[in-house]
Formats: C-alpha cells, sequence, structure tokens
C-alpha cells in the first residue's frame, strides 16, 4: 500500500466500527430475550411448566447458517466490486433483521430473519477487516481487533440498556427500533464516506497462480480451521450461560453479560498493547484458548455462583477478547492479495461453528433438561481444545514461515 496519509478515512473508520458496536448488541440481545421470543413465537411448555426456549436457540443458531450461505459471495464481492458495497450491503441487511425480528410471530419467520442476521453480518466482516486494515497499515492486525472493541463495548452498555428500558416499564422491541434506525443511518454515511484505494490483485500470471495456490499450507488450512473453534468458544458461553447462572442459584444472570463484557472489553486493550510490544499473534492464539479450557473446568467442577461471576469475567477475556479477530489476520497474512477471501475462509469456519454448536445445545437442552448448561460446558471444553491444537499447528509452522501480518 503507498504511503499517504489516511486521516481522511478515519470517519469511515468510525462509522465501521460503530457498525461493528450495533453488531454487538445483535449478537447477543437474542440471548437476553429467550422468554419474550418464545412466548411471541407460540412455543410449546415443558413439563416443569417452563416455556421451550431451544426454539430460541435454534433461531440464534441460524444467524450462523446465514453467514454459511453468504460468505462464499461476500468475499469475492468485497475484492473485486468494492468495499463500499459489501458494508451497505450488511449494514442495511442489519437494519431489516431489527425490524424484522419484532414483527415474526412464528418460529419459522423469525427462523428466515436469523439467517438475514447472518447474511448481514458475512457482508459487514468482508467489508470492515479489510477496510480497517488498509485505513491503518502499519497496525493491520491491532486495527482489526479493535473491531472487536466495538463488540464488546456494545456488549458491556447492553446490561445497562435492558434495565433502563425495564425501570421504564417499556417493550424490549424499543431496543430493536432503535438499532434499526441507527444502522439505517450508517448505511447512509457507508455510501457517502470516503474508502481507501484497494490493493488489487495484479494480472494473474502463471508463476503468481502458483504462488497464491501455495498459500494453502498446513498453517493456512489451521488458521482457518480456528475460526471455527474459536468461535464457539465465547458463541456457547455468550448464548447459554444464562441458564446456567440460574441452574447455580444466580436470580439475576443478566449480570453475567457485564462480567463477560468487561473481560472482553480488557483483553482488546491489553491485546493491542502486548503485540505493539511484539508479542506474536500465534503465541496468543494459543495461550488464550487454553486459559479458557482451565475455566471452563473450574466452572463444570465449582457449582457455585461465585465461579461463574469470574469464569464470565475469564472467558470473556481469553475467548471474546480478539482470538477470532486475530486469526482472521493471521489467514489474511497468508493470502495479502485477496483480503476479503480470506476474511471469507475464517468466517464460514466461524459460521459452521455458529450453526453446529447452537444447534447442539439446542439439542442437549432439549434431551438433557436441568443438566443440559453443565453437558454443554464440557461440550466446549473438547471444542476448544483442539482450537489449540490447530493454534499449535499454526505456531510451528509459521515460525519459518515469511508472512507479515502488520502489513499484510
Amino acid at each position: 500500500m503507498r504511503n499517504v496519509s489516511n486521516k481522511k478515512y478515519y470517519v469511515t473508520a468510525f462509522a465501521l466500527y460503530f457498525a461493528y458496536f450495533i453488531l454487538g448488541i445483535a449478537s447477543s440481545i437474542m440471548g437476553q430475550y429467550k422468554t419474550e421470543f418464545a412466548k411471541a413465537w407460540g412455543a410449546t411448555t415443558l413439563s416443569n411448566g417452563t416455556l421451550d426456549v431451544s426454539v430460541v436457540v435454534s433461531v440464534i443458531a441460524a444467524y450462523g447458517l446465514g453467514r454459511l450461505i453468504a460468505y462464499p459471495f461476500a468475499g469475492p464481492v468485497s475484492d473485486r466490486v468494492g468495499r463500499r458495497i459489501s458494508g451497505f450491503i450488511g449494514i442495511t441487511l442489519y437494519a431489516v433483521f431489527f425490524f424484522g425480528m419484532i414483527s415474526a410471530q412464528s418460529m419459522w419467520f423469525a427462523y428466515a430473519i436469523g439467517v438475514v442476521n447472518g447474511i448481514a453480518n458475512s457482508f459487514l466482516d468482508t467489508c470492515v477487516s479489510p477496510s480497517v486494515m488498509e485505513i491503518f497499515p502499519k497496525s493491520a492486525s491491532i486495527a482489526n481487533l479493535f473491531t472487536k472493541f466495538a463488540i464488546t463495548v456494545a456488549q458491556f452498555v447492553l446490561p445497562f440498556v435492558l434495565g433502563l428500558v425495564a425501570s421504564a416499564q417499556l417493550s424490549y422491541k424499543v431496543i430493536f427500533v432503535g438499532c434499526g434506525i441507527l444502522m439505517v443511518i450508517d448505511a447512509i454515511l457507508v455510501l457517502i464516506l470516503p474508502f481507501p484505494q484497494q490493493d488489487k490483485t495484479k494480472k494473474a500470471t502463471a508463476g503468481s497462480a502458483v504462488k497464491l495456490q501455495h498459500h494453502f499450507t498446513v498453517a493456512s488450512v489451521a488458521s482457518i480451521l480456528l475460526g471455527f473453534t474459536s468461535s464457539a468458544t465465547f458463541m456457547i458461553w455468550l448464548n447459554c450461560n444464562q441458564e446456567l447462572g440460574t441452574s447455580y442459584g444466580i436470580k439475576d444472570p443478566s449480570v453475567l453479560q457485564s462480567f463477560y463484557a468487561v473481560g472482553a472489553t480488557i483483553a482488546v486493550l491489553l491485546t493491542a498493547q502486548f503485540i505493539h510490544m511484539g508479542l506474536k499473534e500465534t503465541t496468543i492464539l494459543v495461550l488464550y484458548p487454553s486459559i479458557s479450557i482451565s475455566m471452563l473446568l473450574l466452572c463444570y467442577f465449582i457449582t457455585s455462583p461465585f465461579i461463574l461471576y469470574i469464569g464470565s469475567f475469564v472467558i470473556g477475556y481469553a475467548a471474546a477478547g480478539g482470538v477470532l479477530q486475530l486469526a482472521t489476520s493471521t489467514t489474511i497474512g497468508f493470502f495479502p492479495a485477496s483480503k476479503g477471501l480470506a476474511t471469507s475462509l475464517v468466517m464460514i469456519a466461524s459460521s459452521v461453528a455458529n450453526y453446529a454448536v447452537l444447534t447442539a445445545a439446542a439439542y442437549l437442552t432439549k434431551v438433557t433438561g436441568t443438566s443440559a448448561p453443565r453437558m454443554i460446558i464440557l461440550m466446549n471444553v473438547a471444542i476448544t481444545f483442539i482450537g489449540v491444537g490447530l493454534a499449535l499447528v499454526v505456531k510451528h509452522y509459521s515460525q519459518n514461515a515469511k508472512v507479515t501480518i502488520a502489513e499484510a
């Protein structure tokens, strides 16, 4: 990328980070209103007298299906048509999600809107990650890491917004309407603000084609698969900690969300500083999931409320504090001429995780009843353990590889 001042793109970067702020609300708000949505969709009542909220978990899982459908198209749109178009599509579809979800009268209509949510995320991802890395080329991985910061700030603020809405005796739909309006405004901004010039792939020669194909190494494939494991760790916790908190005797399990968000926010800031000080991204990809495994096991064996407060903070730090974003940055390092495509590959893996593990969690919730929350912890441990193995592969093979993430 040419060495020119990119200050004129800072407002664009702010608009893109703001879109991720609202994305942070979209990714967790469904889990906060499971009962309300289950009631609105006519869910059945279980033998213990509670509503079958597994239908809501299934709708949340549809988010992963939508991402899986769209990522093969979203990456090429970003690389070939432009970041602006990809971002505009994503933000506009997020507005459709917010307005559509509160209009749903059945589980199947809500499921379709959940798919739209995933499609929106795919187009936004393939716009924002490459764009901020092009706006801040000298700190590309840190710039991408701060997309997670925007998400975690939103997830920290959300419980307070929920409290304000409840104390004012307003419908939860107010939050959806507000977010939908904000997304419409942001879509307009993305349509008119300047974007940096993309690094276009030069006309391919036989040699260059071989070179691009050569990037599909053991390390690059493992880096892509980290999109699955890193997403699964925090997605399972984010969407299933409410029931775990209730089973451990926490009266207001929504508070766990605040601890989770604080941990993730601190992680982004500290991790950015660690990378600036010279800590390798591949080292973090090994260390953070290992911490997550230890914490998840403590939450399984210690069935007291206090461990979940600690656990939410630690999982927020180690699982949701930017591991997925660093996996994306690492993968982009293997595909410097196709940043949108590289982002798509990681996020396809992430999408499979979102759909598969939340569908599995819904199944466990349905068939194992009260023991489901702890069974879900064990599932999370197993998946995260695989993630550590993949990260070790990436670290081992990348030590001698000439992949410069910060300048990708």
